[in-house]
């Protein structure tokens, strides 16, 4: 699919729902690194409303999702919403704001909303996150046999979450980030599955090998018991309110 059918279809969305779309990129395999032939195209959008509708005593609905047609997945979320999630250190908004491939954006935008989300990075919850979608994942692990497509929704987020313990701030988005402090053996057997996956299907059969096995479950149990450990925390919300308010000034419809 051609970027200028995607933004044609952002630009649609926004005179349908009258609202201002302020960012838009790709999430999902794509942007994490890994795509396949079959891949759809992910795209997520962050917009705002006429500020009339945020004071309407009705209830607001904040997000937008649009069926999947032709490869196409369209959702996009209220900046309200975004930044309610913001202050559960959701790691979601911290991955679309750094997507490698980005449709349309304000100016300016994108860089402002990710320096607030640094100042809302829960190294616990993060890790927390990002090893139950690992878990989840290694349930479709039949002995050594996995679906490629299951096998990175272990990896990447693994890797997301070694990295939150190391690092102690926001995991990268691109898989190939996320592997410069593990084992050159471990990198380089991923790197070849990556080059791989670009060729088959997503449901294509792996046979794991015993030295990739290993690293996944023993860094899994380690980033479970060093999470259990990690101090719980709370944000504050009124720097959220400060953003939301300026941007509504700034993006008036």
């Amino acid at each position: 699919m051609k970027k200028i059918d995607i933004i044609d279809s952002l630009c649609k969305i926004e005179k349908k729902y009258n609202i201002k779309i302020l960012y838009s990129c790709e999430s999902g395999s794509r942007a994490w690194g890994f795509p396949s032939p079959s891949s759809d195209f992910d795209v997520r959008f962050i917009y705002v409303k006429n500020i009339k509708d945020y004071l309407s005593v009705g209830n607001l609905d904040l997000q937008i999702g649009i069926p999947i047609s032709n490869d196409l997945d369209l959702v996009g979320w209220d900046l309200k919403k975004v930044l309610q999630l913001i202050k559960k250190s959701n790691t979601t908004p911290f991955e679309w704001l750094q997507s490698p491939i980005i449709y349309t954006e304000i100016e300016g935008f994108r860089q402002r909303l990710f320096k607030l989300c640094e100042n809302y990075f829960h190294q616990r919850s993060n890790v927390f996150h990002y090893i139950g979608v690992a878990k989840s994942a290694l349930n479709n692990l039949n002995g050594n046999t996995i679906k490629i497509k299951k096998l990175f929704y272990i990896l990447r987020p693994l890797l997301a979450a070694m990295w939150c313990l190391k690092n102690n701030q926001i995991a990268p988005m691109e898989i190939k980030d996320l592997l410069i402090n593990i084992p050159l053996n471990i990198s380089s057997k991923i790197i070849d599955l990556i080059e791989f996956k670009k060729n088959v299907a997503e449901d294509y059969p792996i046979n794991l090998e015993q030295e990739l096995k290993e690293f996944i479950f023993k860094n899994y149990e380690n980033c479970l018991v060093i999470a259990n450990s990690l101090e719980i925390k709370s944000f504050s919300l009124e720097p959220l309110n400060e953003f939301f308010l300026t941007e509504l000034d700034l993006h008036k419809i």
